[in-house]
């Protein structure tokens, strides 16, 4: 491949190494661009490129990352909807469901329609959850294994194991973390019981935790937890992670998601903890799409909260926010399609994440390749050159539309990819029209 240039752009600081150039209010600075060999060679002050395609000073990302999703969950609403759209019932949902349609063949068709779908949208890399008991472990984790490498060199995929705390008692855990191995992903759970929801602290917490912690260990695996996903005060967990990872010295990473109930936390508490996450070098995800959908749902009561956590706390403290899809289509979320501008969009407008913009274009891209340890995310020379370009020149433009014609470049190419039609689902989801 010859090289060119990309010239009279815009990109956010926090997005890129390398360049110093004077920034707009919001964060973005001009620049042009040159990619050589499918890679970034040159990162240059506007003006530099003397030809080259140019952008009309439109808003360029790096590929997107997409740290929290369920990609065996995905697309089965037709077929398993949420009766009352709340937490539990997309609980019971999803159990019925799995029960009776998880096959290989079932979870590697939504699957890869998703991943089409996050493909066509400009994203690089994701991490998803894998339901794993002793009924589906070995099919689910087969399945993704498969999926992982028919996606290598378009999306790179990591998974990590979902179950609730007490599944990792005894021979269960072992068979989980064990599973987790041969698969090269990393160790998740649930806080809370099989069954139960998020609403105090489960009788025997701590050694089940400690449980946890050390099948990590003896087997050098990273963490990833669902942690603290409810409105209850007595959904107290994150802190008492971040202490027991402190305590224990625990060297991997750690990733929490959702951690609402940090938000009706008493002040003090929330610094507490906040201060022992950051301590701790926790990262934490949050998904405010899915989040607002199921917290404080009360049939035929109006929300009186968000259902999200404290991000700007946490930023604040320097611990590390990334945003995420979560679930797609399916009991826990109606909605969705694995598209990070529309994750940045809406995580802009419920969680205040503007005047002043902040760091927060990264949440998407360079913070969870980090968090999450993907080698992509970032504008730096000797990068491959995935880019996402928009028509956007302001903050303001690029969150007001959902830019459908945005370009996405893989390795300095333009992807020719289109999100598939909802209707290749409905042999396997049973919608007839």
């Amino acid at each position: 491949m010859t090289g060119f240039w990309l010239r009279n752009g815009r990109a956010h600081r926090a997005v890129m190494d390398g360049l110093r150039a004077p920034a707009d209010r919001d964060g973005f600075l001009r620049l042009d661009l040159r990619i050589e060999d499918g890679k970034i060679a040159a990162l240059a002050p506007l003006g530099t490129a003397p030809e080259g395609q140019d952008l009309r000073g439109g808003i360029l990302f790096p590929g997107f990352v997409d740290a929290h999703t369920h990609l065996d969950k995905g697309h089965i609403w037709p077929r398993a909807r949420n009766a009352d759209g709340s937490f539990l019932g997309a609980l019971t949902a999803v159990m019925a469901d799995r029960g009776g349609h998880w096959g290989a063949a079932d979870m590697a068709a939504r699957a890869d329609f998703a991943l089409r779908c996050a493909l066509a949208h400009g994203t690089v890399a994701i991490r998803t959850h894998l339901d794993t008991d002793a009924d589906h472990a070995a099919v689910t984790w087969g399945m993704f294994s498969r999926l992982r490498d028919a996606w290598a060199g378009r999306i790179a995929l990591q998974a990590s194991s979902i179950a609730p705390l007490d599944q990792f008692v005894g021979d269960g855990g072992t068979m989980i973390a064990d599973t987790v191995v041969r698969h090269g992903g990393i160790l998740g759970m649930v806080v809370r019981l099989a069954g139960d929801v998020h609403a105090k602290m489960p009788a025997g917490f701590q050694p089940m935790l400690e449980r946890f912690f050390a099948l990590a260990e003896d087997r050098g695996l990273d963490l990833d937890l669902h942690v603290d996903e409810s409105g209850e005060s007595g959904a107290r967990a994150l802190g008492e992670i971040a202490r027991t990872a402190l305590r224990r010295g625990f060297k991997g990473r750690i990733q929490c998601g959702h951690c609402c109930a940090l938000a009706i936390q008493p002040e003090a508490f929330a610094r507490e903890t906040i201060a022992a996450v950051a301590d701790a070098g926790i990262a934490i995800v949050v998904l405010p799409m899915c989040n607002m959908y199921l917290q404080d749902r009360v049939a035929g009561r109006t929300p009186r909260w968000r259902g999200v956590t404290l991000v700007h706390e946490l930023a604040q403290a320097g611990v590390p926010v990334s945003l995420a899809s979560d679930n797609t289509r399916d009991p826990f979320y109606a909605y969705g399609d694995l598209d990070m501008l529309e994750v940045l969009r809406e995580s802009t407008r419920i969680l205040h994440l503007d005047h002043p913009t902040g760091a927060w274009p990264a949440a998407v891209c360079r913070t969870p390749a980090e968090a999450c340890g993907f080698d992509s995310g970032v504008l730096r020379v000797g990068a491959t050159a995935d880019l996402v370009l928009t028509r956007a020149r302001m903050a303001t433009e690029l969150l007001s539309r959902p830019w459908h014609d945005r370009v996405v470049l893989r390795a300095g190419r333009v992807l020719e990819a289109a999100v598939p039609d909802y209707a290749e689902l409905d042999g396997i989801t049973g919608f007839s029209g």
